[in-house]
């Protein structure tokens, strides 16, 4: 066996390139060679008889691709050459937009927050009819979650308390996919992030914020080691494959009764948390997987 790892070549953080090394040193263990891949190294071409331009080496075909990127295009193009593509260009779509996301997981009965889908509007400079927009507060009383469906680290998330404040966001955000969701009060700045991989939930974490409804680490959690409980595992082992992902971090809020809600299922969350509280190598989890 010979594969690649892909990640994005213009995202130099440390968290990208962990996963990476990961990987390969994965292989290493395992006596299978993995380059690592910066996506802009692969340049889709359109044309039967060459697919792909490289900017870098030029390498033999793969047996299969563990693909940390977002560029969904040349997913797509390594599928059509039918190399194996962990996850999918279709996963990765799904979990990348979240208003995609969110009705995939509702047509698969997951349980999410009440969700209203933002109708599409063109341009910030259209004459935006507010008040069509009115009926989403009986629908679900403020405070009111506005979620953008591009974004990571809970930047794009935004905690709306009245009227004007949501005329606003929609104002600022009319040109982009966005839902509205019910605020979870009792998961005010707490959830916890359970990786799957495959049919197994392999390690979790608590996140809790006291300063911010958002527990992410970017907005300033603290993080914990997570033992869950069955329904739990169950839940994001479900939502993992009703997005048809191979492997995902999947984040749960706490319901009022302490029941798991779906807030979001991560297609390239990073695993380097994940070691650093856990123990738990999550890249020798997906080597093992591609293996079996």
């Amino acid at each position: 066996m010979y594969g690649w790892i892909i990640y994005n070549g213009h995202l130099q953080s440390d968290a990208f390139l962990t996963f990476a090394n990961w990987v390969s040193d994965a292989g290493t263990k395992k006596g299978i060679q993995i380059d690592q891949i910066k996506n802009n190294e692969l340049l889709v071409m359109l044309d039967d008889e060459t697919p792909l331009l490289s900017s870098g080496q030029q390498r033999p075909k793969p047996s299969f691709v563990i693909f940390i990127d977002k560029d969904i295009s040349l997913a797509r193009q390594l599928e059509s050459l039918g190399i194996p593509v962990f996850n999918t260009s279709q996963a990765i779509a799904t979990c990348d937009n979240k208003v995609e996301m969110y009705e995939v997981l509702h047509q698969a009965n997951i349980p999410i927050p009440k969700t209203i889908l933002a109708p599409k509007i063109f341009s910030k400079q259209q004459n935006i009819a507010f008040e069509s927009f009115y009926p989403i507060e009986k629908a679900l009383n403020y405070p009111i979650i506005v979620k953008e469906g591009y974004g990571s680290y809970g930047e794009q998330v935004y905690l709306i308390h009245n009227r004007e404040a949501l005329i606003e966001k929609i104002q600022d955000i009319a040109d982009r996919p966005f839902v509205f969701q019910s605020f979870i009060q009792s998961s005010y700045g707490k959830d916890v992030r359970l990786y799957v991989v495959g049919d197994e939930v392999v390690a979790g974490l608590r996140r809790e914020n006291t300063n911010d409804f958002r527990a992410n680490v970017a907005a300033g959690g603290k993080v914990m080691p997570f033992i869950p409980n069955e329904q739990q595992k169950q839940l994001a082992i479900a939502a993992t494959k009703a997005v048809g992902a191979d492997f995902a971090g999947v984040d749960l809020l706490f319901g009022e009764s302490d029941e798991p809600i779906v807030c979001e299922v991560n297609t390239s969350a990073h695993i380097k948390n994940i070691y650093d509280y856990t123990g738990v190598n999550i890249a020798e989890h997906i080597l093992a997987l591609i293996i079996k």
